[in-house]
């Protein structure tokens, strides 16, 4: 693999650092379809869903992917 030769913000050569921020980003992924698939799960199964509900989930979500884009965006 060919480096760029300069470290990049983490320490860590810019291609690995690349390769740290998709996994990164993959995990918040999969972790935000965690929650849509669970709170879908529960609402499913119910005729009615509270807007506030729908909201904390909204916010679950929200609060995931600002905390990825935080940490990948130095």
């Amino acid at each position: 693999m060919k480096t760029s030769g300069g470290s990049g913000t983490t320490g860590l050569p810019a291609y690995r650092e690349e390769l740290h921020m998709l996994d990164t980003r993959e995990s918040v992924i999969t972790e935000a379809i965690a929650v849509i698939d669970k709170a879908l799960a529960e609402m499913l199964r119910r005729e009615l869903v509270s807007a506030v509900e729908v909201g904390d989930l909204l916010l679950d979500l929200r609060s995931l992917l600002s905390a990825s884009a935080s940490t990948t965006d130095v």
